[in-house]
């Protein structure tokens, strides 16, 4: 299926009680998920906890997403720390029938602009798939300064469809934007949603709808209709539970509340910590003050 506006899922990964993929738990969180109202998935990104996988493990996550590709959008996170491992992914990913393939850009090294552009160029080029950048600076501490040629020149070529903006600057998704409008861009932090549809990314790729996506459904559906008040209220809500959830450990409080709406996620992996009852209790109150189901 091609890439298409509203509410992606960022799947988790959920681990069983001795530390590996739970595939019927992926397969019916999905399911829930496509249920509530899912557009598609990005699958294998950072709430799947991708850089504690090894590389088998994420390939099993791509092959327990692909029964879905017939029902849904599915877009697989390949970035790697190596320009060959990312294409791995990638050519997997097309194997699957993957309808897009994402990739932050490549980590720890302080590389050249024009080595990050090559890695996106060689990526795109082995599986003859433009790419979706995935763009969280707080994360891999890379900025794209788009007054870098070579930055323009990438996000301009065929080699790249569209970004994921993880970035709580607006503003920046909105020079992409000008700087060529036939991106796709989709809003990559939860807390931005409504600030991001107002610049009229297609939609949105977060974390948190994979336990309170009826939520943000709620608040996609309000701002489509031009209900822009009922959209920034529910924003507003949804982002009192993204504050708790930041304040606690946002992987480990997903997971939890997960568990007790029935989806067995299991425990993050280490270095993650699980939550603490007191954390619980904290958790529990927020939620029941702001989620709307």
């Amino acid at each position: 299926m091609a890439s298409n506006h509203g509410i992606y899922a960022a799947s988790i990964t959920p681990f069983t009680s001795d530390d590996k993929i739970n595939a019927q738990v992926l397969k019916n969180l999905i399911e829930r998920n496509l249920t509530e109202g899912a557009s598609g998935f990005f699958i294998g990104g950072s709430s799947a906890e991708c850089f504690l996988l090894s590389h088998e493990e994420r390939i099993e996550t791509f092959e327990i997403a692909s029964s879905f590709n017939n029902k849904t959008d599915l877009i697989a996170h390949v970035g790697a720390l190596s320009t060959k491992e990312a294409i791995e992914f990638a050519k997997t990913a097309k194997k699957y029938k993957f309808s897009s393939i994402a990739a932050t850009p490549p980590l720890y090294y302080g590389y050249t602009s024009k080595e990050i552009c090559d890695y996106y160029y060689e990526i795109s080029s082995a599986v003859n798939m433009p790419v979706i950048v995935y763009n969280f600076p707080g994360n891999t501490k890379r900025e794209f300064d788009l007054k870098d040629p070579n930055y323009v020149e990438l996000f301009k070529s065929d080699a790249i469809e569209g970004l994921k903006h993880t970035n709580q600057v607006v503003y920046q998704m909105e020079r992409f934007m000008v700087l060529n409008p036939k991106l796709k861009i989709w809003n990559g932090f939860d807390e931005t949603m409504v600030a991001c549809m107002a610049y009229g990314c297609i939609g949105s790729i977060g974390s948190t709808f994979n336990f309170m996506l009826p939520h943000y459904k709620k608040i996609f559906d309000a701002f489509n209709d031009k209900q822009i008040e009922k959209a920034i209220e529910l924003q507003h809500k949804a982002n009192n539970i993204m504050e708790a959830l930041c304040n606690v450990g946002l992987i480990s409080s997903i997971k939890y509340v997960l568990t007790t709406q029935g989806i067995d996620a299991g425990s993050p992996r280490k270095p993650f910590t699980t939550v603490s009852e007191e954390q619980k209790k904290y958790i529990d109150v927020v939620l029941f003050e702001n989620l709307i189901k």
